[in-house]
């Protein structure tokens, strides 16, 4: 079995330094050793061994951190509802059942076998040092040593193996291959008749009495948000930045210091003949190679002009010689620090004496220089000031927030002694409980809202706290007018309501002309239907999800058969099937996808058969009323 895991499973190995290294998503080590240890059951048993309710919340905890670590704008109350604490349970109760499983079934691997693994595998390599050993180092960072992230590796490694094998050897045949692709490249001919509700507007009049049945039946539906008219202040690094007093001198002095950031990087051109004389040349060749080259540059001494010339012939680099020894246009760093140093040593025109490098003689005629020029300060004067305020707001912030919170907090009867004191701006809006749509900046964040609709804040008019919105980012509210959720009367929504029992009394006066239509499609002979489509799955040819879904449940051995379907607010719709034709042949490679979706899907399904009676087989029960009682303080 574990060598299945490893020709089967690379790509569970590629990812164990994820799943593994940062700790266990939901046991940790502690939790894997008191599994051991058959401590008290409280929320839920596997095997007779409990999940206490401080497991279950460290697990939780763990998970909420991680996804923290992932997206950390999110807002930790959307981490912590009823929903995800019990999928954080049921995923516990799933590791428990496999752990189990892979004890029952001596499906962890040994010390020796786990040893070969880490030492052998190219997934580890980031692991390992050069002799193979464990990397401490890099355990310890994430709070572990050798012993536990082995323990944990072998932990996991068994419960892969667990439902591995069934995933990995499942079975689908050719007959079943097609009998589930029939049901979706199955085509079927039809004859159609739509009864359209909007056809049928034009002939209902609702009375006043219906309106009025309507708006007591559907109040909910013509409830307004709670909402509330508030001030706001915010105070951030551009905030602060614009009350900073920031001189000529400074950004002068700012604009000296920084002067290689303004300043256009030198480049130069030159060529070169090369006289090779590496390091394994004997002393004679050597001298031999710079005898040679001094002789070259007393002939360009007398004729400069000849320098491509005798490059072309004489230098040993191959890849400029072609072009008369040019180089191009380089900057610093890409030559050899001999060659660079006398390069930029030179003046356009000049010819140099012998450089010697590791390569051998060079000698270098430099044609051109570009580059080297500093942009003016007049042109870069406003990102410059803007660089420098932001600079000093940055230091000026921590002592700007804790006077922001301390004003707001201890005067909050009102915002105007904050707006004095740092020089901010006051701002109106009207918001409700939760983010408007398409709103942005300190409007959509949830923390302020939740604030802002606090029982202190609305009832008595106080400030909000400082609420953190975003990093470097403060903001406080107080609201100025509320107005309570409420039921809109009758007569503020009465276009609405009518508007809706017209289209409920459209859509049942189409629905009776259709179901008319269906009883005499019913009787034999009649086909009259007005519309014809051929109709499969992969082409539904624009039919609603559930006429499509009709008519293919049709059984097949008795056609003509005749349907009907009422399609809510749109209307309803007839169809008589007529025929069953021989479904499209579909490319190979599409044929070829769609069993391997079939063959994953039948994998998936045996798992989860597996799994479940994995369950039954070691007596799972989770305490539904604990359950029920510990997640009601994330409901409310």
């Amino acid at each position: 079995m574990f060598d299945f895991i490893r020709t089967h499973s690379r790509l569970m190995l590629g990812l164990i330094v994820v799943l593994i290294i940062p700790s266990f998503v939901f046991f940790g080590v502690q939790g894997y050793s008191s599994f051991t240890d058959g401590s008290r059951a409280d929320v839920a048993k596997v095997d007779g061994r409990g999940i206490t309710q401080a497991e279950w919340d460290q697990a939780h905890q763990r998970q909420v951190e991680r996804l923290l670590r992932q997206m950390p704008g999110i807002d930790v109350k959307l981490l912590d509802t009823p929903q995800a604490r019990r999928e954080t349970l049921d995923a516990l109760v799933r590791e428990r059942v496999l752990l189990t499983a892979a004890a029952k079934q001596n499906l962890l691997p040994t010390d020796e076998r786990l040893q070969r693994l880490f030492v052998s595998d190219p997934q580890f390599a980031s692991l390992r040092n050069a002799d193979g050993s464990v990397n401490r180092d890099m355990l310890a960072a994430q709070g572990m040593n050798s012993e536990m992230f082995a323990q944990q590796l072998r932990l996991d490694l068994g419960m892969r193996q667990v439902l591995g094998g069934i995933g990995a050897t499942t079975l689908a045949t050719p007959a079943l291959a097609a009998a589930a692709l029939d049901p979706l490249l199955q085509r079927r001919e039809l004859q159609l008749e739509r009864f359209d509700a909007a056809s049928y507007r034009s002939r209902v009049e609702p009375t006043d009495a219906d309106l009025e049945a309507h708006y007591k039946a559907n109040e909910a539906q013509f409830r307004a948000p709670e909402q509330a008219s508030i001030e706001y202040v915010v105070l951030d690094l551009e905030t602060i930045g614009r009350t900073l007093a920031v001189s000529e001198e400074d950004l002068r002095r700012y604009y000296e210091e920084n002067a290689s950031r303004w300043t256009v990087a030198e480049e130069r051109r030159a060529s070169h003949i090369l006289v090779a004389a590496d390091a394994g040349m004997s002393a004679a060749q050597r001298s031999a190679a710079k005898e040679k080259a001094e002789a070259l540059l007393a002939e360009l001494r007398k004729a400069p002009g000849r320098f491509a010339e005798l490059a072309r012939a004489n230098s040993a680099d191959t890849g400029s010689a072609a072009q008369g020894g040019d180089l191009d246009f380089f900057g610093r760093g890409a030559m050899v620090k001999p060659f660079e140093d006398a390069a930029f040593a030179m003046k356009p025109g000049e010819i140099s004496n012998l450089v010697e490098s590791e390569f051998g003689y060079h000698i270098i005629q430099l044609t051109a220089l570009r580059g080297g020029e500093r942009q003016p300060f007049e042109a870069l004067r406003a990102s410059i000031e803007a660089e420098v305020r932001q600079s000093l707001a940055q230091r000026r912030y921590a002592e700007a927030a804790e006077q922001f919170t301390n004003t707001v907090y201890e005067q909050s009867d009102s915002l105007q002694p904050v707006v004095e004191l740092l020089k901010l701006r006051k701002q109106s809006a009207e918001v409700q409980r939760t983010p408007a749509p398409g709103a942005s900046g300190v409007l959509a964040s949830p923390k302020l809202l939740e604030a802002v609709f606090s029982t202190d804040v609305v009832a008595n008019k106080r400030n909000t706290e400082a609420v953190e919105v975003a990093p470097n980012q403060l903001a406080a509210a107080r609201v100025v007018q509320h107005t309570p959720a409420r039921t809109l009367p009758l007569a503020e929504v009465r276009d609405r309501v009518r508007q809706a029992v017209v289209a409920q009394q459209a859509a049942a006066l189409a629905r009776k002309d259709g179901e008319a239509r269906l009883a005499q499609a019913q009787q034999a002979g009649d086909t009259a239907l007005p519309q014809t489509a051929v109709v499969s799955r992969a082409q539904p040819m624009g039919l609603p999800r559930p006429l499509l879904d009709a008519v293919l449940r049709v059984d097949d051995s008795r056609l003509p058969a005749a349907v009907g379907v009422d399609l809510g607010p749109e209307g309803y719709a007839v169809a008589r099937v007529v025929a069953v034709l021989p479904r499209d042949t579909a490319p190979a490679e599409d044929e070829a996808r769609l069993r391997g979706q079939i063959a994953r899907a039948w994998a998936t399904a045996e798992t989860t058969a597996y799994y479940e009676a994995l369950k039954k087989r070691f007596k799972v029960e989770v305490k539904e009323r604990v359950v029920a009682a510990a997640t009601e303080p994330a409901a409310r």
